[in-house]
């Protein structure tokens, strides 16, 4: 799935930068080339082959070095075609019935090598995506395309085995174009691990130069693209995984871009005079999950939140706004479903269950969890309302939450005791199911297709075990009909089942904030990755450092 779990988030911020771009095609007045950007990044990929590429610390990469055939909007439209622009597809026509999109390649795009862009690229790349011995992680997401055929040398079809209204998407956002006259002789069981994965040839506007192993990967602009070369000649993505080191390289100008900025760190950010922090837009959310069925009995009910009353007066016990005001002062935000904000088509559609504890108390009297000897905790049948929160110890901010949720409930008679443990030791034990409560988190793919496989009853990652087949049918309704006010009223409707359902409380939502240097003019960061428009970034000419003209690791 394109979907990614997350076990530890960072802080948003409530700072913004208005963008700032130049022409594709032609040098802004006063020189828009040049510079170098050293990305100081946590994690390093494990690979740069673009269907097994995960996390932003590989598709940051991946973005740059390779395209997609057409690109998605700032706004992640992806009803139709019209929320889409051109990239190695110059022009598409769809056929009359709709069930086949021929797009038509730029004759001019070359890969890196200098070979020319051909429709046998288009067909290579799906087949493997498609492939199961790839194991590319979209390929559930691809599943409606039949087959990809060649009209001619410039000209892909893709043939679809249903008319929906995220053909175009399915085609276009999920992959991006491979080099086939460098690949087709590898067994598709093998190319995951073929040269490619180490040393990219794509067609982007920048092109990979090296990669040390354990310290650094640069690219560098491509002066010859067909859609003009990126505005900075190079960006280098440096790898610290000590975050404290990572932090003193930024603040001692020996990097210019952070994404992991942390809320101690806000502060620092903004008394040093080379630096600003921008927000990036975020499509995670994070939630408390309940399981809904008995960890040692699969086919029972969970002895306590089997029962949709529990669950909503667990809900409706947690003062929300207060707890993320707590942890995140004013740079957080409550969550609102099973999707973040920027995703969800109408918010107004459908309300959130009240905070009341009154209200609370009694919904759980009249499901039989009373407090028959005074203890401060309810109990029903001989078995207590008590429970255990697991939570990543990696994450301060959900490890806060934890221990708010924690006081808050005992108010309503429900002892919940938070245990952390490592993201690994978690991911274990959701595996098995073996678990009550969860402080979990997702960040879904535009389109809220992945909500089939995180929240449908028979999604793979919904590891609750929520089942509803009202859910089920709006959710489908909502991604199948071609009327967008049908379908946002579809939306509104399923997001309303799944919140009175309350599987999970929603907690919170956050933005990314991301130090970068002042000198650095960037449009603005799109909520599916700040680095979308890497090539669009460029340095204030007046701004200007040494570095930029001659050599790296010069300090300020």
């Amino acid at each position: 799935m394109r979907f990614v779990r997350h076990r530890s988030l960072v802080a948003a911020a409530a700072l913004a930068l208005a963008g700032c771009a130049g022409s594709e095609n032609a040098p802004a007045a006063g020189g828009a080339f040049g510079g170098t950007l050293i990305a100081v990044v946590a994690r390093e990929p494990a690979t740069l082959f673009p269907p097994l590429v995960q996390g932003t610390e590989g598709m940051a990469v991946v973005n740059a070095v390779y395209d997609r055939l057409a690109e998605i909007g700032q706004e992640l439209d992806t009803y139709g075609d019209r929320g889409f622009r051109p990239r190695l597809a110059s022009a598409w026509t769809w056929a009359n019935d709709s069930l086949s999109i021929a797009f038509r390649l730029d004759s001019a795009a070359r890969w890196h090598d200098g070979q020319p862009v051909r429709a046998a690229d288009v067909r290579y790349t799906f087949r493997v995506y498609d492939s199961d011995s790839v194991g590319a992680e979209v390929k559930s997401l691809i599943g409606n395309i039949d087959s990809v055929s060649v009209r001619d040398s410039l000209t892909a079809v893709f043939w679809f085995k249903r008319r929906t209204p995220q053909q175009f998407y399915d085609a276009t956002y999920h992959m991006f174009m491979l080099p086939s006259h460098l690949l087709d002789t590898i067994p598709l069981a093998r190319v995951g691990d073929a040269f490619i994965g180490r040393q990219p040839v794509g067609t982007g506007r920048f092109r990979f130069a090296t990669w040390e192993r354990g310290q650094r990967i640069e690219i560098v602009a491509d002066t010859t693209n067909a859609r003009a070369r990126a505005k900075l000649d190079r960006v280098m993505f440096s790898y610290v995984q000590d975050f404290g080191a990572a932090t003193v390289k930024l603040f001692a100008g020996e990097a210019d871009f952070y994404e992991n900025v942390l809320p101690e760190n806000l502060a620092q950010v903004a008394r040093t005079p080379f630096l600003r922090v921008v927000v990036s837009p975020d499509l995670r959310y994070v939630f408390l999950g309940f399981n809904a069925r008995d960890a040692k009995n699969p086919t029972a009910p969970h002895p306590l939140f089997g029962d949709p009353r529990v669950r909503r007066a667990l809900s409706m016990a947690v003062d929300r706004r207060t707890l993320v005001r707590n942890v995140f002062d004013s740079l957080g935000l409550i969550g609102l479903g099973p999707a973040p904000r920027a995703l969800i088509p109408d918010t107004a559609a459908f309300t959130q269950l009240p905070y009341d504890v009154a209200r609370a108390r009694a919904l759980l009297d009249s499901a039989g969890w009373r407090d028959a000897n005074s203890d401060g905790v309810r109990e029903r049948n001989g078995v207590p309302l008590a429970f255990e929160i697991l939570t990543p110890a990696s994450s301060n901010s959900r490890r806060r939450f934890a221990v708010l949720l924690q006081e808050q409930l005992r108010a309503v008679g429900a002892a919940a005791t938070p245990v952390e443990l490592p993201g690994a030791a978690i991911g274990a034990r959701m595996g098995k199911r073996d678990f009550d409560s969860v402080v979990d988190g997702w960040a879904p793919i535009p389109g809220l297709a992945g909500l089939r496989q995180t929240w449908a009853s028979r999604g793979t990652g919904n590891d609750v075990r929520y089942a509803s087949p009202a859910f089920d049918a709006l959710l489908d309704s909502a991604l199948t009909t071609f009327d967008r006010e049908a379908s946002r009223r579809y939306w509104g409707r399923a997001f309303q089942q799944i919140v009175n359902d309350a599987p999970a409380i929603w907690l919170y939502e956050q933005h990314t904030p991301v130090a970068v240097h002042q000198r650095f003019m960037v449009p603005p960061l799109r909520a599916d990755g700040w680095y979308v428009d890497l090539p669009e970034w460029r340095v204030d000419p007046a701004r200007q450092i040494d570095r930029d003209r001659v050599g790296l690791g010069v300090k300020r």
